[in-house]
């Protein structure tokens, strides 16, 4: 399922971004959706997931109660709404489809840089 990430940019610390993540050419409908971070000289962080359906949803502890993970299936898109970013979330995001939130992941998009200035 070849995954399409847009919306990353540069935002000063407090501010807000809204990722998102299509599938080009194919549904996701039918698939978990995580959202992972890959930060200069740290390991890949699974930041967010959700089901197919959107009834379970899972946050790392860095994120939670500032990011949200959304899906609209009729649009064929997943989202994760980021706020109260801090430089720390600097990073490419990258989102990935699996059968099940908690992995393996099969397929995976090129990723948008987020940069947090301070």
């Amino acid at each position: 399922v070849p995954l399409v990430e847009s919306g990353g940019g540069l935002v000063q610390a407090g501010g807000s971004l809204r990722l998102h993540c299509t599938g080009s050419g194919r549904t996701l409908n039918s698939y978990a959706i995580g959202w992972f971070r890959q930060a200069p000289g740290k390991a890949r962080e699974r930041v967010a997931a959700m089901n197919w359906s959107g009834a379970d949803t899972y946050y790392a502890d860095s994120v939670q109660g500032r990011f949200s993970i959304s899906r609209d299936n009729a649009e064929n898109t997943v989202y994760l709404e980021m706020r109260s970013l801090i430089p720390d979330d600097t990073g490419v995001y990258i989102c990935g489809a699996a059968q099940d939130p908690w992995g393996p992941y099969e397929y995976w998009g090129q990723g948008t840089q987020v940069t947090v200035s301070s």
